[in-house]
């Protein structure tokens, strides 16, 4: 038997092949966190709907999902 706290060597490479893309999506998150475009105030306002729009359109489909399994 192996003793539980031994991790085989497929975990450590599953291990180090997911923290690598978190570091990478990290990086990507911290580069594009500032806008480098100027947006009017119409063009934010127009994006705010869009979020709001999906969101709404998720909660459906949530709602959908959970009264038809249910």
């Amino acid at each position: 038997m192996v003793p539980h706290s031994t991790k085989s060597p497929f975990h450590k490479k599953f291990m180090t092949a997911i923290t690598n893309q978190v570091r990478v999506v990290r990086e990507i998150n911290e580069k594009y966190a500032t806008p480098r475009i100027k947006m009017t105030r119409w063009v934010s306002i127009a994006l705010l709907g869009i979020r709001i729009y999906l969101i709404v359109l998720v909660l459906i489909l949530a709602y959908k999902f959970v009264t038809l399994v249910i």
